[in-house]
């Protein structure tokens, strides 16, 4: 079992940054694919970024609508993973949910459109024009 607590989330303008944290706790072996999700008004959810760690293995991936404008990182000493927005749009005002699943030595089943084990309750993100 894995828990997941993400905070940071907030209000901010057009052109903004904003950090979000995703403390994680659990079963290790759970968590070696980390994963941010959004859900917009009226949407669907969205995969934005995901992240393998295994070792020394380290490999992210985006969507393309953040892409060059998102990062997502991990600070193990911490157990937690980041996701810094920059460059923010009115778009990407969402819910943002971190996930968790556990892959092994399969990196290939880390990715965007994979079903993640652990989801955390989400925060706010509204960017204004």
């Amino acid at each position: 079992q894995v828990q997941l607590a993400e905070s940071g989330g907030g209000s901010v303008q057009a052109g903004g940054s904003l950090r979000l944290s995703c403390r994680v706790s659990g079963r290790a072996s759970g968590r070696d694919c980390m994963g941010w999700f959004r859900e917009g008004p009226g949407k669907e959810r969205e995969g934005v970024a995901a992240l393998y760690t295994r070792d020394e293995r380290f490999v992210d991936l985006y969507a393309d609508s953040v892409k060059g404008r998102f990062t997502i990182s991990q600070d193990k000493a911490k157990n937690t993973v980041y996701l810094q927005m920059n460059s923010l749009k009115p778009e990407d005002t969402a819910k943002y949910f971190c996930a968790a699943k556990g892959v092994g030595l399969v990196e290939d089943y880390c990715y965007l459109g994979a079903v993640f084990d652990s989801w955390g309750q989400g925060t706010q993100v509204t960017v204004s024009s």
